[in-house]
């Protein structure tokens, strides 16, 4: 299956899921992320703002806040540039890709960054990931030093060949598995 193909697939999909069931998926994957040792020892860990369709990343946030951890969230800059910045919850917009995101602050160094939460649509079992289609976090992730983590369901979890540009996820969270 091409990824267009794949990428309207998992929209439906995510779609189509029901709110209960999802928000009992969503604090299942929540309990696994904040158990695995990447988490555990991250000092500053950058995540999504997540659409409706997502995994809900505000209780997320909220967690890590709560353990002491610097929280960072992706904003893209002109020139298709993404980059990580403090999170502020009263400093958020829609941006022009629909998305929230910042709408300004403090720059984060890659360096700094010791966690990353990886969004995206679909999964193979190499950790390949399927994104919305900008590459923004490839691009970003081609040379990151840290850990990378994704919080997926189950039906993500597709099979397709990844290609030369595309980044692999450490590790790869579904709702009825710990890494």
């Amino acid at each position: 299956m091409e990824k267009k193909e794949l990428r309207a697939q998992m929209l439906s999909f995510l779609k189509k899921q029901e709110k209960e069931g999802k928000n009992r998926r969503d604090e299942l994957l929540l309990q696994h992320f904040t158990y695995i040792s990447a988490y555990q020892t991250a000092k500053t860990i950058a995540t999504y703002l997540s659409t409706e369709l997502e995994f809900n990343t505000q209780p997320l946030i909220a967690q890590a806040l709560a353990d002491g951890k610097r929280v960072v969230v992706p904003k893209v800059l002109p020139g298709r540039r993404m980059v990580f910045m403090v999170y502020d919850a009263g400093s958020i917009q829609t941006s022009a890709f629909g998305v929230p995101e910042p709408i300004s602050g403090e720059i984060v160094e890659k360096s700094a960054i010791d966690l990353i939460h990886v969004p995206g649509l679909a999964w193979n079992d190499a950790g390949f990931r399927i994104g919305y289609g900008g590459g923004f976090y490839d691009r970003y992730l081609a040379d990151f030093q840290g850990k990378t983590v994704s919080t997926i369901y189950d039906f993500q979890v597709q099979a397709f060949e990844a290609e030369s540009f595309d980044i692999a996820v450490q590790t790869v969270l579904t709702p009825k598995k710990e890494a």
